[in-house]
């Protein structure tokens, strides 16, 4: 009884495929959207009242829509981005009316993934989105300049298009510094510096990046954690970097690693493709991965007791270890999305493709 409990507080079915949800910062709400069984899109926006769930608005789209975020935006306004499996860029209003606030085709396929940066405390840099697509383009946007992306990372001509199925911003922290970075279907990970628009590192995980989250996005490049297809949950320690050789390429191996110029380590829980990874805004080093096989796992991070060591006159960084401190099977259907309340601790909302989605209680989270 000491550990976290995982529980289903309140269930609700809908008529259509679920495929992301999100908490609507500074409130009781979240939204949740996916596909109708005519392939048309549905956002809907539900609060929690009463222990009861009420349907507050809700928009339609002529396509489906794939992924979200209200991270892009500032905390007065709370616009909802979404991509969709057309390759259009939609950011919704809740307090005006049905059609988009901003629109634009931002790709020639579906858009399999979104993040954003600029509605955080720090208030650091621009309000910005980043899509990565299945036509191989990874894309930052600012909503207020109208159709053109501010960035544009994809292969060169006549190169190999792969699949980008993960990004996530980081190393916000201030008004010039910020990377992101992304996942692809060959198991690929880059990151770009936005500030010198420059490939920064790479490496490949053998194996499809379904997901990648940095502990935080308003601070120093600290900690990144991928999950792939094959059950697989990597932790980065990005801190450390290599005076001459940057960062070098990775091998994905079943063991606690310490050499290699980015140190990493990786866990295999839950016996299925590891879909999402979604860090606990109070507490960077606990975060929640969702799976194939309808199982969320708690984890926490360990930091040794020196994160640097000395290896043939240079500096290395030396990883940790992580905590399983919970695991529960909530559906037979995969786990499609996942987000944690950013005001109240433990509260958290998950979808999964048995066309339902849960309102959870994590408990215990203060002791760690």
């Amino acid at each position: 009884m000491d550990k976290p409990q995982i529980i289903s507080h309140i269930e609700k079915s809908v008529n259509y495929s679920l495929f992301d949800c999100r908490w609507m910062p500074c409130s009781a709400k979240f939204v949740v959207m996916g596909s109708l069984p005519n392939s048309s899109g549905v956002i809907q926006l539900y609060e929690i009242s009463g222990g009861d769930l009420k349907l507050i608005k809700e928009f339609k789209s002529d396509k489906a829509f794939k992924c979200g975020t209200f991270g892009g935006s500032k905390l007065s306004s709370r616009l909802l981005a979404t991509g969709d499996f057309d390759g259009r860029l939609h950011l919704w209003d809740f307090e005006k009316p049905d059609s988009p606030a901003y629109s634009c085709k931002a790709h020639k396929e579906i858009i399999n993934c979104i993040d954003g940066v600029g509605g955080l405390s720090t208030g650091c840099g621009a309000p910005e989105i980043v899509t990565g697509s299945r036509d191989g383009s990874v894309k930052v946007w600012d909503p207020r300049q109208k159709d053109k992306p501010v960035a544009v990372m994809e292969p060169e001509e006549g190169e190999t298009k792969r699949d980008c199925w993960a990004v996530g911003f980081g190393n916000s922290y201030n008004s010039e510094e910020r990377i992101v970075c992304a996942g692809y279907d060959n198991g690929d990970i880059k990151m770009f510096d936005l500030k010198t628009m420059s490939l920064r590192w790479e490496t490949n995980i053998k194996n499809g990046v379904c997901c990648l989250e940095f502990d935080r996005r308003d601070i120093k490049i600290n900690k990144l954690v991928a999950t792939t297809l094959e059950s697989k949950v990597l932790v980065f320690d990005m801190r450390t970097q290599h005076s001459k050789d940057g960062f070098p390429h990775l091998t994905e191996k079943l063991s606690n690693h310490e050499l290699g110029f980015f140190p990493f380590w990786t866990f295999q829980a839950h016996k299925s493709t590891v879909w999402l990874c979604r860090h606990l805004p109070q507490n960077r080093e606990i975060f929640m991965t969702g799976g194939g096989s309808g199982s969320l796992c708690l984890w926490k991070y360990n930091y040794p007791d020196k994160r640097t060591k000395m290896l043939d006159g240079e500096e290395v960084g030396v990883i940790g270890n992580l905590s399983l401190l919970q695991n529960s099977t909530l559906s037979t259907q995969p786990i499609s999305g996942f987000d944690w309340s950013p005001d109240k601790q433990g509260l958290a909302v998950c979808t999964s493709f048995d066309q339902t989605f849960r309102v959870l209680i994590v408990t215990k989270l203060n002791l760690f």
